[in-house]
């Protein structure tokens, strides 16, 4: 009950994420769900060329994690100068990185896609997409630094509109262009990666313009400050924020090789593990972004050195997410098949799969505090933790899956069972580490 004064701040910031990251989601799983309906093997190709893709694209998106904590711990502590200093350096340098992934994946795809085992029937599906889909690379560093400011002035109610441009856009470019509807040819996979590609464009146009003309956004730079951000500043935040991008290129890191593990049980596994989670980051997504929130309310706290804030809000956070977890549990319960039939007409798929959706259900409660610990761990300044222990789950979540699938012969369970194991360990090794700030706070 003392946490409740903290819960309006964490909802207000964090809904509005939720709700245009549920609608970004909503349009990928209708993406799926296309897909899958045209040709299963598109779901393999798809699950194929995400992992190594979320791969890089989160990193770019995680460098301005360490630029959101340094503003927000600014803005705790109320020091304009150094918040223009921080931002006018991410907007300015934040590019980098994307131009350099964007000729990557332009032109050396295929020997990523050969190392994490994609068969000849599905390479030409997973070269084809990613050739149309990469110019977003180009979008991205520049989408994450407007986000992080957004999010920083504690103003993210467009974030809704944007979700909806984007993701409106996408469903209704990649049914024309998947199937080939009112006069386009049917493009089948090529056609989802262009859709996808012009909505993230037409969507950048409408938050560039709340950047540009929005009076809510205290932490937006000054032109001068912007002119005068130097690169010695960025490279500071980026040293904070580059421990956090490491993490979760180490967690898509495990993941490829999870896909990998999966390309050996058969060419429809990858598609199955692509399908269960596309359910599951529906609720991730939700967690993710009250994560996100977490973030930015204890980095506050530790700037003017509120431990009751810095407690209540990830208190406050969790309790949220618990019930995310018990519904993902009951929807796994009860409608599992009718799930699991949105992307596949494939009986078999649909009857053997059920289980995987209460599992990765049950799982949430861990990876809820994961995230929520996590990002309250990342806002007291300390982001090399998460990396540590994201290092030692990377590493022990294949050992495990290998475990599972070769030696206990478990097939596609023994991965998600793998899943399970590593997020419970490192939920421990986590809550741990937070008891000790709170006490030294």
């Amino acid at each position: 009950m003392n946490n409740k004064q903290y819960l309006k701040r964490l909802l207000t910031l964090a809904v509005p994420i939720i709700l245009s990251n549920l609608i970004s989601q909503l349009q990928m799983m209708i993406d799926r769900v296309f897909l899958g309906h045209a040709d299963n093997l598109y779901m393999s190709a798809l699950s194929n060329v995400n992992a190594p893709m979320w791969a890089t694209m989160s990193f770019c998106f995680s460098l301005a994690a360490g630029a959101s904590i340094l503003i927000s711990q600014s803005v705790g502590a109320g020091n304009r100068e150094n918040i223009e200093e921080y931002a006018g350096a991410m907007i300015k340098y934040n590019n980098i990185m994307p131009l350099l992934l964007f000729l990557f994946w332009l032109f050396l795809a295929e020997p990523v896609f050969r190392i994490m085992g994609v068969s000849d029937n599905l390479m030409p599906m997973c070269l084809e997409y990613i050739r149309f889909y990469s110019p977003v690379f180009l979008l991205i560093g520049l989408a994450g630094s407007l986000s992080v400011i957004l999010q920083t002035s504690n103003y993210t109610k467009p974030m809704v509109i944007y979700g909806i441009i984007r993701a409106g856009l996408n469903v209704v470019l990649d049914y024309t262009l998947i199937y080939g509807k009112f006069g386009f040819p049917a493009l089948g996979i090529k056609g989802a990666a262009i859709g996808t590609t012009l909505a993230e464009y037409l969507g950048g146009i409408f938050i560039s313009y709340i950047f540009f003309t929005s009076r809510k956004l205290h932490t937006r730079p000054s032109f001068m400050g912007f002119r005068k951000a130097k690169l010695s500043t960025y490279i500071r935040a980026a040293k904070l924020g580059v421990n956090t991008a490491l993490e979760d290129f180490a967690w898509n890191i495990g993941n490829m090789f999870l896909i990998r593990i999966l390309n050996t049980i058969n060419e429809l596994a990858a598609g199955i593990y692509s399908i269960i989670f596309g359910v599951e980051v529906m609720a991730v997504v939700v967690v993710g972004a009250i994560g996100s929130s977490t973030m930015t309310l204890t980095s506050e706290a530790t700037g003017k050195k509120d431990l009751a804030q810095y407690k209540g809000v990830c208190i406050c956070a969790y309790s949220i997410c618990s019930i995310v977890a018990v519904v993902m549990i009951i929807l796994g319960l009860t409608i599992p098949e009718q799930i699991i039939a949105l992307f596949t007409t494939d009986a078999s798929i649909i009857t053997t799969s059920s289980i995987y959706l209460l599992i990765i259900g049950i799982n949430l409660f861990s990876k809820s505090a994961n995230i929520i610990i996590g990002n309250g761990i990342r806002g007291s300044g300390n982001t090399k933790w998460m990396l540590y222990t994201q290092i030692f789950g990377t590493v022990g979540i294949v050992c495990v899956a290998a475990f599972f699938v070769y030696v206990c012969k478990f097939g596609i369970l023994g991965v998600f069972l793998a899943v399970l194991v590593d997020e419970a360990v490192r939920a421990v090794i986590n809550l741990w580490k937070y008891l000790r700030i709170v006490r030294d706070f």
